[in-house]
């Protein structure tokens, strides 16, 4: 998908159902996983694709449906932002990427971005609550 044409929606209306089926979860949070080409925020054009990930944490790979893909999400160093308010508002992104990043000592990683929604995640809602998980290293 890309900005301009998310199918973030889809996505989670498709793993919502088969949620149900995986019965390892490590905790009741849902992992919003977005990687990106290493030039996408250097070139950044709202047509530039990524891949978008729906899942949970699991135990092991023994109870996961055979529909479903898995996904090892690689260690490092994150900068963690906890939001809320409607995730269809970009201004935390622009924020983190314009002005908190810039003026930080730390630089994009080339690692999957993630956001944790946890019990306090209500889709759509002001008050919705969710962790934005940045990759980052040291410049």
């Amino acid at each position: 998908m890309s900005v301009a044409n998310s199918k973030s929606s889809a996505l989670w209306k498709a793993f919502g159902p088969k949620r149900k089926e995986i019965t390892n979860n490590v905790t009741s949070d849902a992992f919003s996983i977005t990687v990106y080409e290493p030039s996408f925020f250097k070139d950044f054009n709202p047509t530039n694709e990524f891949d978008r990930w729906a899942a949970v944490e699991v135990k092991d790979y023994t109870k996961v449906p055979d529909d479903l893909a898995t996904f090892d999400l690689p260690g490092g160093l994150y900068a963690v932002f906890d939001y809320i308010g409607l995730s269809t508002d970009n201004s935390i992104y622009k924020y983190i990427f314009e002005t908190w990043l810039p003026a930080s000592e730390f630089q994009l990683d080339d690692r999957p971005h993630f956001e944790v929604l946890g019990d306090r995640y209500k889709n759509n809602d002001i008050n919705s609550e969710e962790e934005i998980w940045v990759p980052v290293k040291r410049k």
